[in-house]
């Protein structure tokens, strides 16, 4: 199934037994973990690696695929809750980073319904446009309810084709940060590269966005 817009095709009954945006990973794990562990954290996430908290403050990775980013956070000293829906996935993760300090959870956006608690940063690489409107709208609502005050949340987005079996939604940034700024999260890094995997016509963008002590969240606006 390959979706590209909010109008996109219907869901088979079997496959709205799972989250809709995992579809066509499940079957790609072995060759994506190989992808994606290709790549070190720090080259990923250069740009934003100042915004992370102190060390020994607590993380969640949301859609953290093998653990790439989950292990390289326990590594610098966090308490790391790792959310990956896709069970291949989830599966390799364990096993390639099973010396690394993290609570691995099978939970999905938009509801997380299994996490508990608050946290110090978020981290949502490469999972916001597997999310219609929607989900999108009640998924920030969510975020916006798992974090501390003075925290943050990293997101990345993809722009461009969309793989063959994907779920994916054109997402831009400046909707992002206007839907998060309904829930009291304000934009304070915005950038837009290349893909470093050299795939023809795909983009990025990362953003930080900021929840300030005492802001209001969008239930209050």
């Amino acid at each position: 199934m390959r979706i590209s817009s909010d109008d996109g095709e219907a869901v088979s009954p079997l496959a709205q037994s799972k989250p809709a945006g995992i579809a066509g990973y499940g079957e790609d794990a072995e060759m994506l973990a190989r992808q994606y562990e290709g790549v070190p954290f720090d080259v990923v996430h250069h740009a934003v690696l100042r915004w992370l908290p102190v060390v020994s403050s607590t993380v969640i990775d949301i859609g953290a695929g093998t653990g790439r980013d989950a292990a390289a956070l326990a590594a610098r000293g966090y308490r790391v809750v790792a959310v990956e829906p896709t069970a291949e996935l989830r599966e390799i993760g364990q096993r390639l980073h099973s010396d690394a300090n993290i609570e691995w959870l099978d939970d999905a956006l938009p509801d997380l319904s299994r996490v508990r608690g608050t946290f110090d940063l978020i981290l949502l690489s490469a999972v916001w446009m597997h999310l219609d409107a929607s989900e999108r709208a009640a998924g920030m609502a969510r975020i916006s309810r798992l974090l501390a005050s003075e925290t943050q949340v990293i997101m990345s987005l993809r722009h461009g084709p969309v793989p063959p079996g994907r779920r994916m939604f054109a997402v831009s940034a400046a909707e992002t940060v206007a839907l998060a700024g309904q829930w009291g999260l304000r934009a304070v890094h915005c950038d837009e590269t290349t893909d470093l995997q050299g795939r023809a016509g795909v983009r990025w963008s990362t953003l930080v966005l900021h929840r300030e002590a005492g802001a209001q969240t969008g239930a209050a606006l």
